[in-house]
């Protein structure tokens, strides 16, 4: 049976820099928030009364948590 262990993990701060344990869920986070402001810009609320679309920041936080879970998928398997 396999387990989901990985001990290749990063000693140090450079080698974590270099490795996509870092870079992996960054990109994630930074291409969510673009798609998040793009998905505000274009297809956003005008009346205010949208929650997460009627404001430039939310949707890009937004975009940002789903980008992060997108590349760092909690139930992911080996």
């Amino acid at each position: 049976m396999e387990t989901c262990e990985n001990n290749n993990k990063p000693k140090t701060l450079k080698e974590l820099l270099r490795s996509s344990y870092f870079w992996k869920p960054a990109a994630g986070v930074i291409i969510g928030g673009i798609l998040g402001y793009l998905y505000y810009h274009y297809e956003g609320c005008t009346t205010g009364s949208c929650g997460i679309t009627s404001n430039p920041i939310s949707s890009i936080l937004f975009g940002s948590v789903l980008g992060y879970f997108f590349v760092n998928r909690p139930c992911k398997t080996c």
